[in-house]
């Protein structure tokens, strides 16, 4: 080799020296000290409920997929999945755990889409949501944030602290403000007491960079969330690169995948942007990602609470290189050279560089280095991920490897990392075309939510009607009474939407209750074409009746394009069966038998989900769902 290294490092034993081919030369030492603790790797939850079609899968594929996701080190909520949060912990128990609102109940605002005019109201809301889970749920919540990328107030912040610690929480730290690093960093900085409430400067997509403000704070920097990317080999690659190089640019100690797992219908926003796939819980099938494999390159190797060498950086031909320690005699190294076009991310704009092969030589003192690869192939898609191969031996004080384009490496003293594995799951399949759920279960249920239905706005949930000895003691009543202090603007009716986005020619049918005297109303759909943060704008077709005797048929959810009206006869707190049939370009509609209407004609959309949900934010229950596919 042309050159040889001068620097070393030595922990506890390990001395280790690396130098690279073509010239150039990378020097790891800790005689300067060591850098920043790493806090870990972890996937996010929520913003839309981004794990619901998780809990629908059967045994053993739920437990299976379960496995696979919490060999990460965090778990961060955005709402109410206790669940998740138990069999993280079963998992793993020394998990983080991480609370964000996205939206606030509509009480916090108190008729303001905002969530500061009375501070000390939401910042009670929060707690009481922190206590909630150790009384309810005997989960421990590490950390909380402000509000996910909209604006942070200094005053609720410090009040969010003072109420924290009021109620015996002074374990729970504060991350802010999950948008920009700017304004949050320069006003940390000026005022005292707001640098005293805050422990971690949390950021979202920072593009690996960070700005001088946020390092003068002295504050831990984290990626709190990132990523979001489709989970193809090429966001397998943006995964690899951000997990190093947001320490290497950054300094960021933690990166936190949006989002943990796609469990939610492919046609929803941002589909396929979890560190795994698992959204057939009919057939059972799910997906391992490449970006599963590319944490393991990390997590398996190290834990909260190694340290970072100081001496970490970018190679002069591409790529990039961390090393770890626990300062225990336990070395890890970390190496990427993913390229930039199989390396994008979702956001934000990746600046042009060059990724070249290169000779790398470590030169070390001691026996061998367990070594794990993974190669992205995108000419012959002969993708390797996560291999064990054999370990290299220490000759003389050194070794050498060749780094190709498009590949992870780590190299490491931990002898017990494992590629774990299970059978192949069921093979894919589309959502079944017959489908019913008469929502009778017995006792108090698991989960709140039946099978299957994936809530857009508004909140449907198992209900016991006491009300009616009959035929409908258990139905799905929607719950959600005020609009939210919303982070989107969702839309004014609520909706849930459920089956297969490619169905066109169909039949829905349900029975329906509506509890508000003068102002209920409920719809049916089909076709249903948008959902998440665009579901407002979402077209189908739509049956709604209403408890002042009218019904109609709409093109849209808001209800301003209307296909039929005229009289049903409806009222509320009685129960009907409605019947939607759509085929071709014509729709038809039963009340309890009866023809409300027939043939009338539409053309957009061609296709979408099925739906039900109400005409506000009201009390309204449901029963005996049914859908029959035609095409």
């Amino acid at each position: 080799f042309p050159k040889k290294t001068h620097g070393c490092i030595r922990s506890k034993g390990i001395f280790l020296c690396i130098s690279i081919c073509l010239g150039e030369d990378y020097d790891l030492d800790d005689k300067t000290g060591l850098g920043r603790s790493f806090d870990g790797i972890g996937g996010l939850s929520g913003g839309g409920a981004t794990s619901r079609l998780l809990v629908n899968y059967a045994e053993p594929y739920r437990s299976q997929i379960l496995d696979y996701l919490f060999k990460v080190c965090f778990l961060h909520l955005e709402g109410y999945e206790w669940w998740l949060m138990k069999e993280a912990k079963k998992r793993n128990p020394n998990i983080t755990l991480i609370g964000l609102p996205w939206a606030f109940p509509g009480w916090v605002g108190n008729g303001e889409n905002w969530p500061y005019s009375f501070p000390d109201i939401t910042a009670s809301y929060v707690v009481s949501w922190i206590l909630g889970a150790k009384q309810y749920h005997d989960l421990d919540i590490d950390y909380v944030g402000i509000w996910n990328e909209r604006s942070f107030n200094s005053k609720y912040i410090k009040l969010l602290r003072y109420t924290l610690d009021k109620s015996g929480l002074e374990r729970v730290k504060i991350i802010a403000s999950d948008n920009l690093w700017e304004p949050i960093s320069s006003v940390v900085i000026a005022d005292k007491e707001l640098q005293d409430a805050v422990e971690i400067l949390g950021v979202h997509y920072p593009g690996t960079n960070t700005v001088p403000e946020a390092l003068k704070t002295g504050k831990k920097l984290w990626s709190s969330e990132d990523y979001s990317t489709f989970n193809d080999n090429v966001g397998g690659g943006c995964w690899a690169r951000i997990l190093n190089q947001n320490y290497v640019n950054g300094k960021m100690t933690a990166t936190i995948s949006w989002n943990l797992v796609s469990s939610y219908y492919e046609d929803l926003p941002f589909e396929r942007d979890g560190l795994m796939t698992a959204k057939e819980p009919w057939s059972g099938n799910y997906v391992v990602e490449s970006p599963i494999w590319i944490t393991a390159h990390t997590t398996q190797f190290t834990e909260p609470g190694w340290t970072y060498l100081q001496t970490v950086g970018h190679f002069t031909h591409g790529g990039s290189y961390v090393a770890l320690t626990d300062e225990r005699g336990n070395l890890t190294i970390i190496t990427e050279t993913m390229t930039h076009d199989h390396s994008v991310c979702i956001r934000p704009p990746l600046p042009s560089y060059d990724v070249t092969a290169q000779n790398v030589t470590f030169h070390l003192k001691g026996t061998f280095l367990q070594v794990w690869h993974s190669k992205f192939d995108f000419k012959t898609n002969k993708t390797v991920l996560f291999q064990n191969i054999k370990p290299i031996k220490v000759t003389e004080g050194s070794f050498s490897i060749e780094l190709d384009v498009d590949e992870v490496y780590t190299f490491t003293t931990v002898r017990n990392g494992q590629r774990g594995s299970y059978p192949d799951p069921p093979p894919s399949a589309p959502f079944p075309k017959s489908y019913k759920d008469d929502f009778d279960v017995s006792g108090n249920p698991y989960f709140s939510e039946a099978p299957n239905f994936a809530d857009q706005t508004g909140v449907f949930e198992y209900f016991t009607n006491q009300t009616d000895p009959g035929p409908h003691v258990s139905t799905l009543r929607q719950v959600v009474t005020q609009r939210p202090v919303t982070w989107v603007a969702d839309a004014d009716q609520t909706i849930s939407v459920i089956g297969d986005y490619q169905w066109q020619d169909l039949m829905v049918s349900c029975d329906i209750y509506m509890e508000s005297v003068h102002t209920g109303g409920v719809f049916i759909a089909v076709r249903v074409n948008k959902g998440g943060g665009v579901v407002r704008s979402t077209r189908g077709v739509f049956l709604w009746v209403y408890a002042d005797g009218t019904y109609k048929v709409t093109n849209d959810l808001n209800g301003m394009t209307v296909l039929a009206e005229g009289m049903s006869g409806t009222r509320a707190r009685v129960w009907y069966t409605l019947t939607l049939t759509v085929k071709g370009n014509y729709a038809s509609a039963d009340l309890d038998g009866y023809p409300l209407w027939k043939n009338a004609v539409l053309w957009e959309p061609r296709h979408g989900w099925a739906a039900m949900g109400t005409s506000s934010f009201e009390l309204a229950q449901f029963d005996n769902f049914a859908i029959e596919a035609l095409a």
